[in-house]
């Protein structure tokens, strides 16, 4: 089932998420529909406050670099609760977008090496080293999870260059091929 996103503006994406639990209801249908949001916007991860939900819990899934990067190609999962345990001082820039501010796409500074901690759909601890793009990706996700956004992470005269674009997501006028939820 394809789920609403929730754009810029939307409280819950500022609020740092809940951990879950096991008997979290139909976590595995939650993940399913996570995933087949974000496939039909066309993104590559989805944080649970971006559909609304405030609960530790993101997808990837890195198909669509199969071409360009065929080590990406497998790399699908979920992450229940995950948790940074380091990131390394050494960062890499790379334009990055989000389907909660469509249409706005700017250079952002990360860790080029993570460690995480999480639990998968199974809810089985893992404990895994990311790099490059993966690491990338995970660090975008995660920090939906801590209520921060990727337009956090650029200069207060980048930002100030958004702000119109910015204010026209909180009130409805971005345009997207998925269904949104505006603050407005």
């Amino acid at each position: 089932m394809i789920l609403t996103i929730y754009t810029f503006g939307n409280a819950v994406l500022r609020k740092v998420a809940e951990p879950i639990t096991k008997d979290y209801p139909k976590i595995k249908e939650l993940i399913s529909n996570m995933l087949e949001t974000m496939h039909h916007a066309d993104g590559v991860g989805l944080a649970a406050p971006q559909v609304g939900l405030a609960i530790r819990l993101l997808v990837i899934d890195l198909e669509a670099f199969r071409e360009d990067k065929p080590e990406l190609a497998d790399f699908k999962m979920a992450m229940i609760n995950p948790e940074m345990l380091e990131m390394s001082e050494e960062g890499a820039s790379g334009e990055e977008g989000c389907l909660s501010i469509p249409g706005v796409h700017e250079t952002v500074e990360r860790s080029k090496v993570i460690k995480i901690k999480y639990l998968d759909s199974d809810f089985v601890e893992h404990i895994d080293v990311f790099e490059g793009f993966k690491a990338r990706v995970i660090q975008h996700e995660y920090d939906h999870l801590e209520g921060h956004l990727f337009t956090d992470k650029v200069s207060p005269l980048r930002r100030q260059m958004l702000k119109s674009k910015l204010n026209n997501i909180v009130k409805g006028k971005a345009s997207t091929s998925y269904k949104v939820k505006s603050a407005s």
